[in-house]
């Protein structure tokens, strides 16, 4: 229904451990529900664009915005998962940084989401079950299928690719990075899943 939000940053407010943002926008405020990190990046006056996503429930309405598209669906398919409500979401992506959290999903770390308070242990293996099959799905419907020459060995490979995915990049933005990063650098094909993931990042932000 609101795909995002532009307009001036009026105040920010934590109330029960929940950060609001109100959001002038042509002269409406929009309160809206952010992760509780991004208020040492805003401030009163600043022009903020944040992509939301409505709750409708019997006691109300609630827009919970995001700092991307790719964490904002990554939102949707966290309180998606049986047992994650939206406060349980906001938790996680609040303690874990979005590119971590992917490649802890993707990766089957779920000790690693069971850090944070309220996640338990089987809670956490139905996140990295349930939502690395929905990017494994994207990812064969894709040509992610054909792996680059250069790029890194097939035992991590996988998650190289579904934590990129995931991020938001096209397939064919995912293959020319992870091409470019084996031959540009002396990155090991079999090296650590987050230094490939790292490299193609910082390949990709100088495309733009």
């Amino acid at each position: 229904m609101i795909g995002f939000l532009e307009g001036e940053v009026v105040a920010l407010q934590a109330i029960a451990k929940r950060l609001l943002l109100l959001l002038k926008v042509q002269g409406v405020g929009y309160e809206v529900q952010i992760l509780p990190r991004w208020r040492s990046h805003l401030s009163p006056g600043d022009t903020a664009r944040v992509h939301t996503h409505l709750q409708l429930r019997d006691d109300g309405l609630t827009l919970f915005g995001f700092a991307s598209v790719a964490e904002r669906d990554l939102f949707r398919h966290l309180i998606a998962t049986n047992g994650v409500g939206p406060q349980l979401a906001i938790a996680l992506m609040d303690a874990l940084e979005l590119p971590t959290l992917l490649q802890a999903i993707v990766g089957g770390n779920h000790k690693l989401l069971a850090k944070t308070p309220g996640i338990g242990p089987k809670t956490a293996e139905r996140i990295c079950l349930e939502l690395k099959t929905k990017l494994a799905q994207w990812r064969d419907q894709g040509n992610l299928a054909i792996a680059p020459a250069a790029g890194p060995a097939d035992p991590i490979r996988e998650e190289v690719e579904l934590t990129l995915l995931a991020l938001g990049y096209g397939d064919r933005e995912i293959l020319d990075a992870l091409d470019a990063v084996g031959r540009q650098t002396a990155l090991a094909k079999a090296a650590d899943p987050e230094a490939w993931i790292r490299e193609a990042i910082a390949w990709l932000s100088l495309q733009d």
